[in-house]
């Protein structure tokens, strides 16, 4: 049987990035299309359905970070991984790509060879997770909130919510500890998978917008140690 390609959508407005990144990832064995704009990128993602979005910040008209919470907003790419490219490596910017719903954050310049590796972790991560949750497809319910694994629902006092998938993941992790606390460590191996670098303040952006969605009663922050899930009594 013949091995999918893995299908990546370059974004970016320089031209020969695009042609240079677009050549380097087809030697590597992935199918690739681009696009130079953010809303060519949306209509191409929604003809294409990459698994893999690599998005470039500093575009005109509409930049990375809205073509990003855009693409958020669109449940045909629900499962879509997002990977910010840029030439900006200040802390609020790479906190602002995680805000409108980034997986991951690559500062310019980048190996061609360093990106795919980065791009085949991104992936096997995704595909060990939608692996292990499709062996528990139940609903999780517990006073006060209601996740869905299979729909990758979250339900709170009768309201949906569709969240992005590493704040879903999080979010099902803590409450399968019953009151449990996780180590960040934990929280990073178990979300974001240990060949994958990511920043320090990644795991508190991602609690921070949970807490804004769901309330703040439900995570609980053990101070040097970690988070917790409180079902509401």
């Amino acid at each position: 049987m013949i091995e999918r390609k893995h299908k990546i959508l370059v974004v970016d407005d320089e031209e020969d990035i695009l042609t240079m990144l677009k050549y380097s990832l087809e030697k590597e064995g992935f199918e690739v299309k681009t696009a130079n704009n953010g809303k060519s990128c949306i209509s191409k993602a929604l003809d294409f359905y990459p698994d893999l979005i690599i998005l470039d910040v500093m575009m005109p008209e509409m930049d990375g970070m809205e073509t990003c919470v855009e693409l958020r907003k669109l449940p045909e790419l629900d499962q879509t991984i997002i990977c910010f490219l840029t030439a900006r490596t200040e802390d609020y910017s790479q906190i602002a790509g995680y805000d409108s719903g980034a997986d991951d954050y690559v500062t310019k310049p980048v190996k061609p060879r360093v990106l795919a590796s980065k791009i085949r972790a991104l992936l096997r991560r995704n595909e060990n997770v939608t692996s292990n949750s499709s062996v528990d497809t139940e609903s999780n319910e517990i006073t006060g909130i209601h996740i869905d694994r299979e729909k990758y629902l979250v339900t709170v006092d009768g309201r949906e919510y569709s969240l992005p998938k590493k704040e879903f993941e999080l979010l099902s992790l803590l409450v399968s500890g019953n009151g449990a606390v996780f180590s960040r460590e934990t929280i990073l191996s178990q979300v974001w998978g240990n060949d994958i670098v990511v920043g320090d303040r990644t795991i508190d952006v991602h609690i921070r917008k949970l807490r804004e969605k769901i309330g703040n009663d439900f995570i609980k922050t053990i101070k040097g140690v970690g988070y917790k899930f409180v079902d509401k009594k």
